[in-house]
């Protein structure tokens, strides 16, 4: 078994361990060892293996599997510029909070900056946009391996998935390998096709990943501990883009509160939410006799001017539950703002507290201030 090969076997076993199901490959030479190792789990019905030619549309079918799945999904390319048609999934994958892996095949270090075909400046080509990078060593044949491969491959799983600081997004893997690239194939003299690996390429027997890492405490996690209180028929829902554990907590909540949900397609609520609700925003009929009070908005709307006038005008009081480090007031100020770890935090909000526990008690503090 060559390098490149066991490589690959690794990498792919430890991506599955790791909860990854769906996988999209975009075809080329350097990355063959990568995509015969995803055909194979594939064949043996360990994950789906999804095949684009054109890499911006393999990167965008990642982003949308890993959107829906809310798992992390990688996406492979070949060396090159081939790599950059990713750039764009990269950007929407950091900004929107989803879990994807970029796995850029590359030239080993001995073939760049020497006006190689299929040759750029690979190392950091996401910038600040992922959350994880590693320029990986060219695999060989030594002891060893197995564990630094496996480890490589969960802290990049934990960083697409926001184990770490709860903050998913998009992380970088550059594999530079090393010929040759397809099984069967020698070496060299010194190491014919049939010698065996030095140690042992197995994972953990349980099937678990290699390393498990705990996650801060996340939303799902803080208990289900909310009131079960009175519907506010004042108050409406708006749910943007977000996860799908947000979007299913923020649902649950609203369900047992009454609220209306006004959901963008992101926002993952499905029947639960409010069907042609533009038609009824941009109705003054319904709005001189329906406007609510108050809004609270879970994640970021994006598509919908009709949502953003609702949430701009002054006589509607506005709660806003963001995730992410960034500032997301886009209308007007907020009477409050809500963000995850690592992010702002107005108005007095305690930022890591549950989003759970900050909507069940949101409802009541609006009740109790108008009262």
């Amino acid at each position: 078994m060559n390098p490149s090969t066991a490589f690959a076997g690794v990498v792919v076993d430890e991506l599955i361990r790791g909860g990854v199901q769906h996988a999209v490959l975009s075809p080329g030479s350097r990355s063959a060892a990568m995509a015969l190792a995803l055909a194979a789990a594939e064949r043996a019905g360990r994950l789906r293996l999804h095949v684009r030619t054109d890499e911006r549309s393999a990167g965008f079918l990642a982003l949308g599997l890993a959107k829906g799945s809310g798992r992390p999904v990688p996406v492979l390319t070949t060396s090159g510029t081939a790599a950059a048609h990713l750039h764009a999934a990269v950007l929407e994958a950091s900004y929107s909070g989803v879990p994807l892996i970029a796995l850029t095949a590359d030239r080993p270090p001995e073939m760049r900056g020497t006006g190689a075909n299929q040759t750029i400046d690979q190392v950091g080509l996401y910038g600040d946009a992922v959350r994880f990078f590693a320029d990986v060593d060219v695999p060989e044949r030594q002891t060893g391996t197995n564990d630094a491969w496996r480890r490589l491959v969960c802290a990049a799983v934990a960083g697409a998935s926001g184990a770490l600081d709860g903050r998913p997004g998009a992380v970088h893997l550059n594999l530079p390998l090393r010929g040759p690239l397809l099984p069967g194939m020698p070496e060299s003299d010194d190491h014919p096709v049939a010698e065996e690996w030095p140690e042992s390429l197995e994972g953990r027997a349980d099937g678990q990943p290699w390393m498990l890492t705990r996650p801060p405490p996340a939303v799902a996690d803080s208990g289900r501990r909310f009131a079960n209180a009175d519907a506010r028929e004042s108050t409406w829902m708006v749910l943007g883009d977000t996860t799908a554990e947000v979007s299913q907590i923020a649902v649950e909540v609203a369900a047992r509160r009454g609220w209306p949900i006004l959901a963008e397609p992101t926002g993952n609520a499905g029947t639960s939410a409010v069907p042609g609700y533009l038609g009824l925003l941009e109705s003054h009929t319904f709005m001189a006799r329906h406007s609510p009070r108050r809004v609270v908005c879970v994640g970021r709307p994006t598509l919908s001017r009709a949502v953003q006038a609702l949430m701009a005008d002054a006589s509607v009081h506005v709660d806003r539950f963001a995730f992410g480090p960034q500032w997301t007031d886009q209308n007007r100020p907020i009477e409050e703002l809500t963000t995850d770890e690592g992010g702002v935090d107005a108005a007095g909000a305690e930022t890591g507290t549950a989003l759970v526990e900050l909507l069940a008690t949101a409802g009541d503090a609006f009740a109790e201030h108008q009262d």
